[in-house]
């Protein structure tokens, strides 16, 4: 591979630059990789919580219906009942990716847990996904690989870590109504 020379952008154009990548990684490779964890089977939806429940259910694969929710609304624009049936239709037949049981703490709130057969899809999901990232990746050299994982992890690191971004997001849609 021959090695890329990576262009100094002025810091006056750094936050055009970022939104002008920003779409295109969201919707076109984000897309692709929601493709891969459909598997042909799912709906996003479905995919999406699925990998919520391998990435944040820790040991057991298993989290609160509710925070399950929570992650969702904040990513799409979704109702609770949407959610609730994509979340039954992974349980039901001929899928049985998931269980639903009542939360010991609380009656009214459900557990979702993955099954072995989950377990096994989800991991297949991941395997799917990487082949797809690979594809791209296969055509970057060592450094351009590295630079890319630490700026997305630091990117994900300061959204996650600075409120007053949505603040900042919350004052503009105010001003905008």
């Amino acid at each position: 591979m021959t090695k890329t020379r990576i262009r100094q952008i002025p810091a006056a154009d750094v936050p055009s630059e970022f939104l002008d990548l920003f779409f295109p990684i969201h919707y076109t490779v984000g897309m692709r990789v929601e493709e891969a964890f459909c598997r042909g089977v799912l709906t996003r939806q479905q995919a999406i919580i699925l990998w919520i429940i391998r990435s944040k259910g820790g040991e057991k694969k298993a989290m609160d219906r509710k925070t399950i929710e929570q992650d969702m609304v904040d990513w799409y624009e979704i109702t609770s009942s949407a959610i609730s049936k994509a979340i039954r239709s992974l349980a039901k037949a001929p899928l049985k990716l998931v269980t639903i049981v009542e939360n010991p703490e609380s009656g009214r709130e459900k557990i979702v847990a993955l099954t072995p057969k989950g377990e096994r899809f989800v991991a297949q999901m991941y395997e799917d996904a990487c082949a797809v990232i690979k594809i791209a990746t296969d055509q970057m050299a060592g450094d351009e690989v590295d630079m890319g994982i630490h700026a997305f992890g630091r990117i994900r690191d300061i959204f996650a870590s600075t409120p007053e971004l949505s603040r900042s997001l919350q004052r503009a849609m105010k001003a905008a109504e």
